[in-house]
């Protein structure tokens, strides 16, 4: 009897498998050989320790050491307002007017008032002279004549009263006029004509452009290391160089919020800020141990920050690091280098891990 035998189709298929896997192993011995880096010349540096600052950076901004709030000691409408934002004015300046109707008010009756008293003064005046003349000739017994300068002494008091009166209605008719304290520039004008002026209420808020100085919070172990006439580097964005001011006033008393100490700067002249502009504050608070290496050696790889540091045998292999502050055309490297490496800074915008360099300088981090 005749049969087929199911393991014979396996077998087959297996080896049918195998010889494809073999072709494949073959096809792919046929590949070419990697291509060897490119030698590129650029200059080299080695890492050195260095005696790096301890800085500690603090955003601030300028505003005026001499500021006031503008606003009128009279309540009362205002009539008009003549200056506007960012007009500069001189001390004295007629800056707006208040309605003056009240108090003129007040002014005519304290006037009534000086006039009446005046006359009744005048007529106790007489009366005292009279009566005194007859007292003396014992013509009337001592009680009127007590009565009669009691009177007269009365009349003085409500003259010099009356008078108070309107010396005080005529001063309140000069604050209808409202003037610069000092000179300065109108930086916020927060009332128009027609609004009603109160007291404690401000119309406009006066600086003074020649008190500008920077203000910032610091926390405690800065503060405490802070000194007056210390100097101060001022960051300005934009600016290629910093600025430098001094410590002027350090207020003890911690914001009861952000529990940081005030830091008041004066700027030098010829800063050319302006009272609300935004810095950064960097204050040296001593010195450490580090390594820095030059700007252009630090570069960006696919979002990664790194250096490309050569071998013993010249070629380049890219490490990721951690960098720091710059200052000075180096930055410093926190993470990623140790002493004695060397890293290039040229040529590194088309430079790969594996090219080779031959170096034009080696100069020390």
């Amino acid at each position: 009897m005749n049969f087929k035998s199911p393991v014979l189709p396996a077998v087959i298929a297996a080896s049918v498998v195998l010889a494809l896997l073999g072709g494949c192993g073959e096809k792919s011995s046929d590949k070419p050989a990697a291509v060897p880096g490119a030698t590129i010349k650029a200059e080299v540096v080695t890492v050195q320790k260095a005696v790096l600052p301890i800085v500690s950076t603090s955003p601030a901004s300028v505003v005026a050491g001499q500021q006031a709030q503008i606003a009128s000691r009279l309540t009362g409408y205002i009539r008009e307002i003549n200056v506007q934002e960012g007009q500069t004015v001189a001390a004295g300046q007629r800056l707006f007017t208040v309605d003056p109707t009240d108090i003129q008010g007040q002014m005519n009756m304290a006037r009534a008032g000086v006039a009446q008293s005046e006359a009744a003064l005048a007529d106790a005046k007489t009366d005292y002279e009279r009566f005194g003349n007859l007292y003396k000739e014992e013509a009337i017994p001592k009680m009127q004549w007590d009565k009669i300068r009691l009177q007269y002494q009365v009349s003085q008091q409500q003259a010099a009263a009356a008078r108070a009166a309107f010396d005080t209605a005529s001063a309140q008719m000069k604050y209808a006029t409202v003037q610069a304290p000092f000179a300065g520039v109108i930086t916020q004008k927060m009332a128009n004509a027609g609004d009603l002026a109160a007291p404690g209420r401000p119309v406009l808020v006066l600086e003074n452009p020649a008190t500008l100085q920077v203000q910032t919070g610091v926390a405690r172990d800065v503060f405490s290391q802070l000194k007056l006439g210390s100097p101060v580097s001022i960051q300005v964005d934009g600016r290629t160089s910093d600025l430098v001011g001094k410590v002027t006033h350090l207020v003890p008393a911690a914001d009861p919020v952000t529990h940081s100490y005030l830091v008041k700067i004066d700027l030098p002249e010829g800063h050319g800020l302006r009272s609300g502009n935004f810095v950064r504050v960097a204050f040296a608070l001593g010195s450490r141990e580090g390594i820095r290496v030059p700007v252009g050696a630090l570069l960006e790889r696919a979002g990664i920050s790194g250096v490309f540091v050569v071998d013993t045998q010249g070629i380049v292999h890219y490490r990721m690091v951690r960098a720091g502050a710059a200052s000075g055309g180096n930055v410093e490297i926190q993470a990623g280098l140790n002493p004695g490496e060397r890293v290039v800074t040229s040529a590194t915008t088309n430079m790969q891990s594996g090219d080779k360099v031959v170096s034009q300088g080696n100069g020390n981090g």
